[in-house]
């Protein structure tokens, strides 16, 4: 029985372990910069809008600016700023997109990886499949529906591979354990060989459906991050201010609010 356990823990470290990788495949993609605004890119300019905060309206084109419905004057080298500012998004979202679409595809696969494992019967195993199989194509939605028309919502991400990806490893995991629980406490030498061979052969699927492809998507996204530092960096640069004298900020490090905190601690 000990030795029972002992394996029962293993299996579902191993899955859990799976699971979380697999819900986690975009993390290297969220590099250390945010923003709050939702962004539309359209023919005649592009948007930057957000429910809370000011400015809640930004819209530029063609080195032109306007900012909650106002005309903002600008220098000529301001406005060549902003020309490669509205490039340089237009270039940087289908890029997002790609990155985006193939990771929830390895996330699904390695999920769905895990499910054919250690599913109990056929019709267990596609069941689970036809499950993961509806949420992957909901996610994919998502991104057609959104980066690949140009759209950016500043919550996607969160939406398509955070909360519901991991509540899809939640559910997956524990149905899965409750099977393989059952498998090692049944006493027969049948099921406990098959459960072993089934966890050995796991890791070596999952190098193929996770772990290559997934260090490739991460190399893909490490080279978004210098072009997010190259936004940050114009518009770091931009002359012109706002109404109450502030800058135009559209993009935030973790950095800055990391700052921001100890200040205000500090005061």
């Amino acid at each position: 029985m000990h030795r029972h356990v002992i394996f029962v823990a293993a299996v579902a470290g191993l899955a859990a372990t799976c699971g979380a990788q697999a819900a986690d495949t975009h993390a290297s993609f969220q590099c250390t910069y945010n923003t709050q605004y939702d962004v539309q890119i359209k023919p005649d300019g592009i948007a930057f809008t957000r429910d809370h905060g000011t400015p809640g309206d930004v819209f530029m084109h063609n080195g032109q600016l306007r900012v909650d419905g106002r005309d903002v004057a600008v220098s000529s080298a301001d406005a060549a700023r902003l020309r490669d500012y509205e490039q340089q998004v237009r270039e940087l979202v289908p890029t997002i997109a790609a990155i985006a679409r193939d990771g929830v595809n390895i996330g699904y696969s390695a999920l769905s990886t895990v499910v054919a494992t250690f599913a109990e019967n056929s019709d267990e195993r596609l069941r689970y499949q036809q499950s993961l199989h509806e949420k992957e194509v909901v996610a994919l939605q998502m991104i057609e529906n959104g980066l690949d028309k140009g759209e950016w919502k500043a919550d996607d991400d969160d939406r398509a591979f955070g909360a519901d990806m991991q509540q899809t490893v939640a559910d997956m995991t524990g149905d899965v354990m409750r099977n393989v629980v059952a498998d090692a406490l049944s006493g027969d030498s049948s099921r406990m060989a098959s459960l072993q061979a089934r966890t050995s052969s796991l890791e070596n699927s999952l190098q193929k459906a996770l772990t290559e492809p997934a260090e490739q998507l991460a190399q893909r996204a490490q080279e978004v991050c210098p072009r997010l530092t190259d936004l940050d960096r114009l518009q770091q640069q931009f002359q012109f201010r706002l109404a109450h004298g502030e800058r135009l900020q559209l993009l935030s490090s973790d950095t800055d609010r990391l700052d921001k905190a100890r200040q205000y601690a500090q005061r």
